[in-house]
Parts: C-alpha cells; structure tokens; sequence
C-alpha cells in the first residue's frame, strides 16, 4: 500500500491472521479439527476471531487514546471519551453467544472505523492512517462474517 510506512502495514497485516485462520477453520473441516487437536477448541473457527476481536478493540481504543494526547481542552476530554467506546463495546457486547457476539463485533469494528475517521480528520492520526484502517476492517468484516452468515 502506497503511503503506509512497512512497519504498521506488516503489524496489521500480521494482526489478521486469528481473523483469517478462524474463518478458514470454520469452512473447513478437516482444518477445523486439526486446529482443535493441535491448539484447542478455542483456537479455532468464530471462537478464535471473538475472543481476539475483543482484545482488538480494547487494544485500538488505547491507540485512539494516544491519538487524543496530541489535543488538548475540551476537544481532548472528547477523544478521551470517544477513544474508550471500542473497549466498552466489546466488553459489554461480545457475550449471548458467537452469532450475536460476533454481529456485535461486526458493529464495533465498523463504529471503530468510523471514529478512526474522526481522529485523522481532526488531524490527530497518521496522514496513511485511514488507507490502513480501511484495509484491516474490510478484511476483518469479511472474516467475521463468515462466522456469522455461513
């Protein structure tokens, strides 16, 4: 991707193969249950992609967080309360089963792009940043809604 330094691109890359490897292992069977004899249940399929799309979320409301550091008055205190929505969402959204959790992922991530697109219009993110977000939604949309609608 143009623009985006190597560094992050390959991060983000790499932070999408529980992504990846749950939707695989779920329209795949024989993967499926290689996956579970070799890392457990847990590992694999939607279960995988809704505990790790949890820890996702929390992890990049800390990155907006840090977003927020870079303003100040009245428009900080209201990153600094946009920044913890991701968090709060998985937490309080990701149980009722892997259906409805990951539906509520699916919400939460596009809700995160959305303020990703606040945060770099305000200036606030990385000039690259939303060619990246774009990317890793698409991506990890796709993957969980092959949990999801398969």
């Amino acid at each position: 991707m143009s623009g985006v330094p190597k560094a992050p691109l390959f991060l983000g890359l790499a932070g999408l193969i529980p992504f990846v490897w749950g939707a695989v292992t779920y329209v795949n069977s024989d993967l499926q249950a290689w996956g579970t004899q070799m890392l457990g249940p847990r590992f694999v399929g939607p279960y995988v992609q809704l505990f790790y799309g949890a820890v996702i979320l929390s992890f990049m409301s800390g990155i907006l967080w840090g977003f927020a550091t870079k303003t100040s008055g009245s428009k900080a205190a209201t990153c600094y309360a946009l920044s913890v929505l991701p968090a709060l969402w998985a937490f309080f959204t990701t149980g009722g089963g892997p259906e409805t959790a990951g539906i509520n992922l699916i919400i939460g991530f596009i809700g995160l792009l959305l303020l990703d697109a606040a945060f770099w219009h305000w200036g606030l993110a990385p000039r690259w940043w939303m060619k990246l977000r774009i990317l890793l939604t698409a991506i990890v949309v796709l993957c969980l809604a092959v949990g999801v609608y398969l």
